[in-house]
């Protein structure tokens, strides 16, 4: 078989250290009530818990030593974003993964060393990738950066910009004389009109319009050439990496929510769970959950050993977000009218799931891509 198409899965002691410390983190901060608190707040998150992820070395895991960081791969995300996802505790955390990475791969020494350490101090990045055409080939642009001097003006705008409220700097891609490009845009000092808050389906994120035309950055920031492909793949795949994971701790919110449910609710003398019309959909569920979780840790130990991880990210991505949905819609189901009201938590995690599934890519996307990667491996 090809190494391409081979499974490995590594899990150290020191990534089941780190998870059962996030799982207990995650579950100590973000209960129910929690979430359902911070969605009325105008950033979404709470500053305390965000510092405390910082003070944990948490924001930093992936960045070099000399940095700041821990200096361990991006496939040790996966440990901090399933728990994450588990629990809906809502941050900037993979905003601010994907600022890092793109930074990583694309970014000279000055930017690396003027912006890396004080995102591991707590400061938020995010990056503004996505245009209104749809388009998930993070090449294809049509805003643009035109230089003169020492300086680039941008034009056009950006949309889905999450947490670009509480960032100190973004990742913004442009179209530079035809080819793709990244500006590393500091957000003290944008105009109010700048950014505008969109209203998504999971009422947990806080995303933004971001308006570029006229917006000027010092030429010498831009990410050009080989670079900012770079750069663009790295936050793509950290992207892949980071949504299978919360996807994958969502499943396990989800089975948290429906098993208890399913022993607690009585119909016609019996508690519902002893029903095969909801005891076999809950067995899919936790199928659903073991298949996203082996994807997704075989795509992490790829990232981890330094191998080409697209075939297993795009697998992730897929085989995560339709169980995901699969798991939240039967929940809304199994709650029945209950369960289409503010008040049930399944939707929660519904909501969570539909924004996860296309984002930087729905199922149907990843399948063609896989398709083009796997067909020369098969013949």
């Amino acid at each position: 078989m090809s190494d391409a198409l081979s499974t490995r899965i590594h899990f150290s002691d020191e990534q089941a250290m780190l998870l059962d410390s996030a799982a207990t983190f995650c579950r100590e901060r973000s209960p129910s009530a929690s979430v359902r608190r911070l969605l009325a707040t105008d950033t979404g998150f709470d500053p305390a818990v965000w510092q405390a992820m910082a003070d944990l070395g948490w924001l930093g895991i992936a960045v070099p030593e000399h940095f700041g960081g821990s200096g361990l791969s991006a496939g040790h995300l996966a440990v901090i974003a399933e728990p994450l996802g588990r629990h809906l505790l809502a941050t900037p955390f993979a905003s601010t993964q994907l600022f890092i990475q793109g930074l990583l791969a694309g970014g000279n020494e000055v930017l690396q060393a003027d912006w890396l350490p004080r995102i591991c101090q707590g400061t938020v990045g995010s990056v503004a990738l996505f245009e209104d055409d749809g388009d998930w080939d993070l090449s294809h642009l049509q805003a643009r950066a035109h230089v003169s001097g020492a300086t680039a003006t941008l034009q056009g705008h950006k949309t889905l910009v999450a947490d670009a409220a509480v960032a100190g700097a973004l990742l913004v891609s442009v179209q530079l004389d035809g080819e793709p490009a990244l500006a590393l845009l500091p957000t003290a000092g944008l105009p109010a009109q700048a950014l505008v808050r969109e209203t998504v389906v999971d009422e947990t994120r806080r995303s933004y319009r971001l308006q570029l035309d006229g917006l000027q950055v010092p030429a010498a920031t831009l990410i050009t050439g080989i670079a900012a492909l770079a750069a663009l793949q790295a936050m793509r795949n950290t992207a892949l990496l980071l949504a299978s994971a919360e996807a994958a701790g969502g499943i396990a919110g989800v089975l948290d929510v429906v098993v208890d449910y399913l022993n607690t609710r009585s119909a016609f003398g019996r508690k519902i769970g002893s029903y095969q019309g909801l005891k076999h959909p809950a067995a899919d569920m936790l199928v659903g959950l073991e298949r996203a979780r082996s994807h997704l840790h075989h795509a992490a130990t790829l990232l981890a050993d330094g191998d080409d991880a697209e075939i297993a990210l795009r697998m992730a991505k897929v085989e995560a977000g339709d169980s995901f949905v699969f798991a939240g819609d039967r929940a809304v189901q199994f709650h029945g009218g209950f369960g289409f009201t503010w008040d049930c938590d399944a939707q929660l995690y519904l909501r969570r799931a539909l924004w996860l599934q296309p984002w930087f890519g729905d199922a149907a996307h990843h399948r063609r891509r896989l398709a083009d990667r796997l067909w020369p491996l098969a013949a």
